[in-house]
């Protein structure tokens, strides 16, 4: 079977890339050259958060922003180390090992490998709509969580403790100020560079500046903390050794929470670029080509990569219009690997701590919080519960989110189980609404007319059979029963049979039952269960104007 170019393009995006022209090319170079300013020095920092070996955070911006920009369908992601998925590496692996120990190292690619594995498959299997699953309040209440605690793991560093924990600091010897001053002066520096110059890697500059200035002042020979030799030099394939069956169930859950939130980081940078475009998000190409960029990284002995909202943001500030650009930055950084390390051997780890800490503070929004609690309070509770789990959970920060989800599924099962169900009364701008809300009088003597905004299913089905049974028992003279049934656009084998016993309860009692505006696919489903049969006491009505007519004539008689 010859396939077609459509088909092809399919599965290999890059075949769809529009070819270059001199100007376009110069316009791609400019912004890809920005943005690999800006991930080598992030690379860096978020290894450091990672408990990886510093050079990989670089190794993360190379093999996996090339792979994953031939295999994904947005155009302009910025692919390579972020700080969430770093800190999950930092927590996940702290039970199982030393940081920056060969078996550190080696976990992190089998979690790197799995959490690639599992985007891959989904994506494949075009299942890209489960990881929809974590709505917004929890993803706000773990992203907020999370950035509290990436920074509090770096005050450290920021505040000239590196190498000391929180116990250690009363009685360790004070701070390294030279430290304070590069850490708050990096963050100033960053602070102001993205209000005033936004298209200048103001993060290289940063770390330019700060190695210069410590290597002048010989801050390392001082022993202070500097960034230190680094190896030059391509990636080499990395194979990590075996697992045991418990390494592997202490990875798989961790591994799939790395999956969702990189596949969130990439929706909100993913939806802006396609929106610009003008195209439809393709989510699950992106989840082949972020999957496969995740199994290049841990192939070269990194850690999980995932597209970063600000880094894609400056490639759109920068004009990048194509994948040209991820080209251009992924040279640079080929480049760099080559030749600039020994470049950043004077870089104090303050300044990486200021550059990491910059990035979360970013994050961090508790008016969120505020106007979240304005529009909905059950899931404001939620994202506060999130928010206070993760941080309560540290380093196994993935029940935050586990937590935030078995709580957001809970209030969305209790909704379907306690559907809305009003009695309707014809309002006077000829619409039905709530009868008793708007204090409007029945349609007809002795009937009850009634609407569901709700599937008649598993969950629904039993609630609106004990709305017609109360209204049964609390009305003695009740001669008809009417359901609106607009709103009611799937009908499973649970609502069906609910649907069956309300018919003949009502027929047992004598009371006619009146069905209005039932859309096909619920009615195909109650006709093959033979429960549309014409009656004597079931009428069936197309529109509620009809049905309305038909009530009113009843009523008369």
């Amino acid at each position: 079977m010859t396939l077609t170019r459509a088909q092809l393009q399919r599965w290999l995006p890059f075949l769809a890339w529009p070819r270059p022209d001199r100007a376009l090319l110069l316009n791609e170079a400019s912004a890809g050259i920005t943005v690999a300013l800006m991930v080598i020095p992030q690379g860096v920092a978020y290894a450091a958060l990672a408990g990886m070996p510093l050079v990989t955070g670089v190794y993360a911006a190379l093999f996996p922003a090339l792979i994953a920009v031939l295999f994904s369908s947005s155009a302009r992601l910025s692919v390579g180390p972020t700080a969430l998925t770093s800190l999950l590496v930092g927590a996940s692996l702290s039970p199982l090992a030393i940081r920056g120990s060969q078996e550190w190292v080696a976990l992190a690619v089998w979690l790197t490998l799995f959490s690639g594995a599992m985007q891959f498959v989904l994506g494949a299997a075009r299942f890209g709509w489960l990881l929809r699953l974590v709505n917004s309040p929890v993803l706000m209440g773990f992203t907020q969580g999370a950035a509290v605690l990436i920074t509090l793991s770096q005050l450290p560093a920021l505040l000239g403790f590196t190498g000391r924990s929180y116990a250690q600091l009363l009685r360790g010897p004070p701070p390294d100020l030279i430290a304070v001053a590069f850490g708050l002066g990096g963050m100033a520096m960053l602070w102001l560079g993205k209000r005033f110059v936004p298209r200048v890697p103001t993060t290289m500059v940063l770390v330019a500046v700060a190695a210069a200035v410590s290597a002048a002042i010989g801050y390392a020979l001082e022993g202070g903390a500097v960034i230190g030799k680094l190896p030059s030099g391509l990636p080499a394939f990395y194979l990590p050794g075996g697992l045991t069956l418990d390494q592997v169930g202490a990875l798989l859950l961790p591994a799939f929470l790395i999956t969702l939130v990189s596949f969130l980081e990439t929706a909100s940078s993913a939806k802006v670029d396609n929106a610009r475009a003008g195209k439809l998000w393709n989510e699950n190409q992106d989840l082949i080509g972020q999957g496969l960029g995740k199994i290049a990284s841990g192939l070269t002995g990194s850690f999980p990569t995932s597209s970063s909202f600000s880094r894609s943001a400056i490639t759109l500030y920068a004009g990048a219009k194509t994948q040209w650009s991820t080209l251009f930055s992924v040279a640079v950084v080929a480049a760099a690997l080559l030749w600039a390390m020994p470049l950043l051997f004077h870089v104090p780890q303050a300044v990486l701590a200021s550059v990491v800490v910059t990035a979360t503070l970013g994050l961090m929004r508790p008016s969120a919080f505020v106007a979240l609690w304005r529009i909905s309070r059950i899931e404001a509770a939620i994202a506060l519960g999130t928010f206070a789990l993760t941080i309560a959970t540290a380093p196994s920060i993935y029940w935050g989110v586990l937590g935030g989800l078995l709580a957001a599924l809970a209030h969305y099962m209790y909704r379907h189980l306690h559907p809305r169900i009003i009695e309707v009364g014809l309002h006077a701008d000829g619409s039905l609404r709530d009868r008793h809300l708007w204090h409007l009088p029945p349609l007809a003597p002795h009937l009850y007319a009634l609407r569901m905004d709700a599937e008649l299913d598993f969950a629904s089905g039993s609630t609106l059979e004990r709305a017609i049974t109360v209204a049964l028992a609390e009305r003695p003279g009740l001669t008809d029963v009417c359901l609106f049934a607009h709103p009611i656009n799937r009908v499973d084998i649970t609502g069906a049979e609910v649907f069956g016993s309300i018919r003949r309860l009502l027929e047992s009692q004598g009371v006619r039952l009146h069905l209005s505006g039932l859309k096909l696919p619920a009615q195909q489903v109650l006709e093959r269960a033979g429960l549309l049969t014409p009656g004597p006491m079931f009428f069936a009505y197309r529109t509620d104007a009809e049905t309305l007519a038909a009530l009113q004539a009843t009523s008369g008689k």
